[in-house]
């Protein structure tokens, strides 16, 4: 989230700021779309700025590995198996950082709420669709 403010902040609102004091040097600004859009794409970096900037203040960065490393935390890969032995691993993460493709989930989701806290071994039953499945936690691991 820094490194985006820091783009919009420092480079992109710059060179928009540039671009719409040269359209609006050209002269008629309600038909000038350079200008139009320009301004408006100014006005799109600032509320981003802004939540960003608020997000940031409401955060905490977890920068340190649970001394517990067979217990479900924040930032704990997972590992589950189901009674198939189909596996299937989920990373938990922010709010602002979920990317179900790349197997990040929010700690806010439903799954990662079931697994915080479980151990190694642990069953789990999740909801897929309109069942019930029964997951057992077979690793956890923690990024350094």
């Amino acid at each position: 989230m820094r490194a985006e403010v820091k783009q919009l902040w420092e480079v992109e609102r710059p060179r928009v700021t540039q671009a719409v004091s040269d359209a609006a040097k050209l002269g008629d600004r309600s038909e000038n779309a350079d200008y139009i859009y320009g301004k408006k794409r100014l006005r799109e970096i600032d509320s981003r700025v802004r939540f960003l900037t608020k997000r940031l203040e409401e955060v905490t960065v977890v920068d340190r590995i649970p001394e517990d490393r067979d217990k479900v935390y924040f930032g704990a890969w997972v590992t589950l198996e189901d009674d198939d032995g189909k596996t299937v691993t989920y990373r938990i993460v922010g709010p602002d950082e979920f990317d179900v493709k790349a197997g990040l989930i929010s700690m806010d989701s439903p799954v990662a709420r079931a697994l915080l806290g479980r151990r190694l071994d642990d069953e789990v039953e999740l909801r897929s669709g309109d069942e019930w499945v029964t997951y057992y936690v077979v690793d956890i691991r923690y990024q350094d």
